[in-house]
């Protein structure tokens, strides 16, 4: 279901770029930017077509699509084939990048030294950083941002969830922080707009993704509380505390309980006031 829908978005936004190339000649075809999606599986595309692409190829692109920077050619070979010796290493990252592009449109640009992915080929990873970056912008009131330019499964997806390469385990940790942050710095953006519903899918997202993450939770009870929905903070409060005693034996940090406190005095407080005006009316 996640794959599907993930095809279907990524055919979506190439569209309008194979629309404009018009149909026809392969020269047309070639013009169409490739695109690469990491996020809940690997899959390289044309427009809205599927490129086959090997299994070594795959990671090559992979892990050069995940680098910021050029990658020397003996680095490569060492992280994707590392028990090989390195002259059989390299000679197979040489006929890995020579398969990957035999084709119309270059997916790598390489040198006799280094290697990269090319500037043409769009990666879902890098739009994701990106959105997240100018969320923390947006927060910090530095510039505005589309808060729907990237899809909610995208922020919460998994990096290439059935690789198992040693040299991905930091890359998905980091793009997991990464996401994590920006559904939280979502949810309130989205809730400061008043799109509450879709800000409570926000923060219940990263609390899926991270269930012992106290400022998701603290997140998901500032929506509820700007919402009026005072029950629903107390039980997602209480939620998290439970949670907290049982896994880590710790009960939620102050900052969490004084902003359930501010928020039932402030409920509290237009009543007493009613009660005293009616008070004194009375004593006239």
């Amino acid at each position: 279901m996640v794959t599907n829908t993930r095809a279907a978005v990524t055919a979506q936004r190439a569209g309008d770029a194979t629309t404009r190339a018009g149909p026809g000649s392969g020269r047309a075809a070639s013009q169409v930017r490739l695109r690469l999606t990491l996020i809940g599986g690997f899959a390289l595309w044309r427009g809205s077509e599927e490129l086959r692409v090997a299994t070594s190829g795959q990671r090559l692109i992979a892990l050069l699509a995940l680098r910021s920077r050029p990658v020397r050619r003996q680095q490569v070979a060492g992280l994707l084939w590392p028990d090989y010796p390195a002259e059989r290493s390299l000679a197979d990252l040489r006929t890995a990048l020579w398969r990957v592009n035999q084709r119309s449109q270059k997916v790598i640009y390489a040198t006799p030294a280094l290697l990269r992915l090319d500037g043409a080929v769009d990666v879902d990873v890098h739009d994701l950083t990106a959105f997240a970056r100018g969320l923390s912008q947006a927060e910090a009131g530095l510039r505005a941002v589309d808060l729907d330019s990237v899809r909610l499964a995208e922020l919460a997806g998994d990096l290439l969830p059935d690789w198992y390469d040693d040299w991905l385990h930091d890359e998905r940790e980091e793009l997991r922080q990464t996401g994590l942050h920006a559904l939280e710095r979502l949810a309130r953006a989205l809730s400061a707009a008043g799109r509450h519903a879709e800000a409570i899918q926000a923060a219940q997202a990263a609390i899926r993704l991270e269930p012992l993450r106290e400022t998701a939770h603290h997140t998901l009870i500032e929506i509820h509380l700007s919402e009026g929905n005072w029950s629903e903070a107390r039980r997602q409060f209480q939620h998290c505390r439970q949670l907290l005693n049982a896994e880590l034996g710790v009960e939620p940090s102050d900052s969490m309980r004084r902003l359930l406190e501010k928020s039932r005095l402030a409920g509290a407080l237009p009543s007493i006031c009613a009660r005293c005006r009616t008070a004194v009316r009375a004593a006239r």
